[in-house]
């Protein structure tokens, strides 16, 4: 008798791991059940209709959504009239990635978010320019980047930082989901008009400043959204090539361009 108590306990221990198997992994499901969940993209731009490529793939134009796409990273761009738009989406299986963006000519000018779905719950806040300040549903919770427990549900997200435009977004957070929100803001038009590249008549030299995670990222382009080339390190020198709204472009030892966060360079007389 006690045997069969055993054997019937280990049977209900693996009938058990095997239903949590089933229900959080998209791949059985796929291969024991043939359910396949869907994952996707949905874009929205201003203006609309313009043109948008997967991995350098035309595919249509906005307002553009796909729920059928394969999980992988995918290089997004966005483009109409000589404004566009490019980064890379990561996506989870099972979850649709939102893309919108107000497109513009000049970066500074241009402005959007990216939702993105994974695992977990409450929200993740990033943006450009970093240390914004993020208000959902009318409470201050500080300044990106940020991560904040919040119940699912329906909420309002208020990301401001000075001479910015504000940019408000409406969410819905699923139960069991952490949603990853990255904000790109706008320059006010009035600090527009005083926003001019520098002619740099030598070479000018920067350092990396200390970071939270001990390095910070060289990007392809002024966004957070760009995609890492290369990491350097606190106390690094960079030859800076250019000074953009949040970001410098530098060159590399090796030769190589790309764009650093300016929070965390200086120059080498300001320690």
């Amino acid at each position: 008798m006690a045997n069969m108590r055993k054997i019937i306990l280990w049977l209900l221990v693996l009938l058990s791991v095997v239903v949590l198997l089933i229900r959080y992994s998209g791949k059985l499901q796929q291969i024991l059940l043939g359910i396949k969940q869907q994952s996707g993209i949905s874009i929205f731009s201003t203006p609309s209709e313009a043109t948008v490529s997967l991995d350098d793939k035309e595919v249509g134009k906005t307002p553009y959504e796909d729920k059928n796409l394969e999980v992988k990273q995918y290089t997004v761009k966005v483009d109409k009239d000589g404004a566009s738009w490019q980064g890379n989406i990561k996506l989870a299986a099972g979850t649709m990635a939102i893309i919108n963006r107000d497109l513009a000519k000049e970066v500074a000018s241009s402005s959007g978010e990216i939702l993105t779905l994974d695992r977990g719950r409450g929200i993740t806040v990033i943006s450009n320019p970093a240390d914004s300040e993020v208000e959902i549903d009318g409470t201050k919770y500080g300044k990106t980047p940020i991560s904040i427990n919040i119940p699912s549900g329906e909420h309002t997200i208020l990301v401001s930082h000075p001479n910015y435009l504000n940019r408000s977004i409406k969410i819905s957070l699923p139960e069991s989901f952490n949603l990853t929100v990255s904000v790109d803001l706008a320059l006010s038009e009035v600090d527009l008009t005083t926003v001019t590249a520098p002619v740099i008549t030598q070479t000018q030299e920067i350092v990396v400043k200390q970071t939270p995670t001990g390095f910070l990222r060289v990007r392809d382009q002024a966004s957070l959204n760009g995609k890492e080339i290369a990491q350097v390190k606190p106390g690094d020198k960079l030859i800076l090539l250019e000074e953009l709204a949040g970001w410098d472009k530098i060159r590399l030892p090796d030769g190589k361009e790309g764009f650093v966060s300016s929070t965390y360079v200086m120059l080498p007389d300001s320690r």
